[in-house]
C-alpha cells in the first residue's frame, strides 16, 4: 500500500469517525431535548396536581359545610313540624 493510499484510507476512517461522532452528538441533543420536554411535562403535572388538590380540599370543606347546614335545616323543620302538630292537636 502506498503512502497516498494510506492517507486516503486514514482520511476515509476519519470521515467515518466524524460522521459517527456527529450522529452520536445529534442523538445526545435529541435525548436532552426529550428530557427537557419530559421535565416540563412533569412540572406541569405537578402544578395540575397541586391545583386539583386545592380544589378538592375546597370541595370537601364546602361539602362538610353543606352537610352541617342540611342537618341544621332538618332539625328546624322537625321542630316546626312538631310545633304545628302541637298546635293542630291542641284544638281537639
Amino acid at each position: 500500500m502506498s503512502e497516498t493510499d494510506s492517507i486516503e484510507a486514514a482520511s476515509r476512517r476519519l470521515a467515518l469517525a466524524l460522521d459517527a461522532l456527529d450522529a452520536v452528538a445529534e442523538s445526545r441533543r435529541d435525548a436532552v431535548r426529550h428530557s427537557e420536554t419530559l421535565t416540563a411535562q412533569i412540572d406541569a403535572l405537578g402544578d395540575d396536581r397541586s391545583r386539583l388538590a386545592g380544589e378538592l380540599d375546597y370541595a370537601v370543606a364546602r361539602s362538610r359545610a353543606l352537610e352541617t347546614a342540611n342537618r341544621e335545616v332538618a332539625k328546624r323543620i322537625a321542630t316546626a313540624i312538631e310545633t304545628i302538630r302541637g298546635v293542630l292537636g291542641s284544638g281537639d
